[in-house]
């Protein structure tokens, strides 16, 4: 087995157990044991259980990131295509953490270790972000007058209701399917545009 399937063999086999058992009681040695590497090969990764925790996280966060880029080159129009972006980033937060089971309460209380990990993250979806608004200003239908601060403007406006969306707080009663044209007009207002369709978005 190559080192990156390997090394990523030992981060699925760990991201299995923390959900299962959680971080804290989870060891090394059960890492070692259901990966079927061994305790060697496992600290020739790892040097501890922070460590491959980390390395945990920025996997999964990289599942998001190639999600985010996959709707970014999808061929409908800019502006849904933010709207995508924006529900895809909140439903994949969401399902990435309830995937997680014990590993959730760490997720949160270890807010410092999850940001310095997810920085990559953040800056490849305001990477994709630009890309979209810019390809919306090519087509002439985007009115922006600052590509780089309206991308980090929605990146750190979706980031901001990541938990309020996780436990259904945001717009209390409202499904998101009566959320999308709601998000979609302040959008619009944003972009300077008007779409005369209505949005039709599937997860």
């Amino acid at each position: 087995m190559s080192i990156a399937k390997t090394r990523q063999k030992l981060v699925d086999v760990a991201r299995e157990l923390f959900a299962l058992k959680g971080l804290e009681e989870t060891t090394m040695n059960d890492i070692a044991l259901l990966s079927g590497k061994g305790r060697r090969t496992l600290y020739t990764y790892f040097r501890n259980k922070d460590e491959i925790y980390s390395a945990v996280i920025a996997s999964e966060l990289e599942r998001l990131s190639e999600k985010m880029d996959e709707v970014a080159q999808t061929t409908v129009a800019p502006d849904r295509k933010i709207i995508m972006l924006i529900y895809t980033h909140l439903n994949l937060i969401k399902e990435t953490v309830a995937r997680n089971g014990s590993l959730r309460a760490k997720f949160f209380h270890d807010i410092n270790n999850v940001e310095r990990v997810r920085k990559a993250f953040d800056i490849e979806e305001r990477h994709i972000l630009r890309r979209v608004l810019q390809e919306g200003i090519a087509q002439g239908k985007f009115q922006v007058d600052n590509v780089n601060l309206l991308a980090d403007l929605l990146h750190y406006a979706v980031k901001g209701i990541e938990i309020a969306y996780m436990y259904d707080r945001l717009g209390e009663g409202l499904s998101e399917a009566d959320s999308i044209p709601v998000v979609e007009r302040l959008v619009q207002r944003i972009l300077g545009i008007q779409v005369e369709e209505k949005l039709e978005f599937h997860q």
